[in-house]
């Protein structure tokens, strides 16, 4: 079964930086587009931003220009680099393979990111 672990998130204040690591126990990680995926208290979990097996990148409005997603296939790693971070950032985030139909793989246990105001 494939593991999914994330990590770096933290407790960080307003206008802070925080990097996501994602590492997908994959052996066709290289083929997937994965997502980095966010559930605030009492909200659904929604995609933040999503890079495709070739690299190219799409971000949920609201963290265009301050989040910048990438990969590295030979460590079976994706990343989140949040920058300029607000409180609305709040969030576990997760990070998964993105696929027509929804998250394909079953999810890690998140990393949790809280932004102090």
């Amino acid at each position: 079964q494939v593991q999914l672990v994330e990590s770096g998130g933290g407790l960080v204040q307003a206008g802070g930086s925080l990097r996501l690591s994602c590492v997908a126990s994959e052996s066709t990680f290289s083929l997937n587009a994965m997502g980095w995926y966010r559930q605030a208290p009492g909200k659904q979990r929604e995609l933040v931003a999503v890079i495709s097996s070739g690299g190219s990148t799409n971000y949920v409005n609201s963290v265009k220009g301050r989040f910048t997603i990438s990969r590295d296939n030979a460590k079976n790693t994706v990343y989140l680099q949040m920058n300029s971070l607000k409180f609305e950032d709040t969030a576990v985030y997760y990070c998964n393979r993105y696929q027509v139909g929804g998250p394909g793989l079953s999810w890690g246990q998140g990393t949790q990111v809280t932004v102090s105001s």
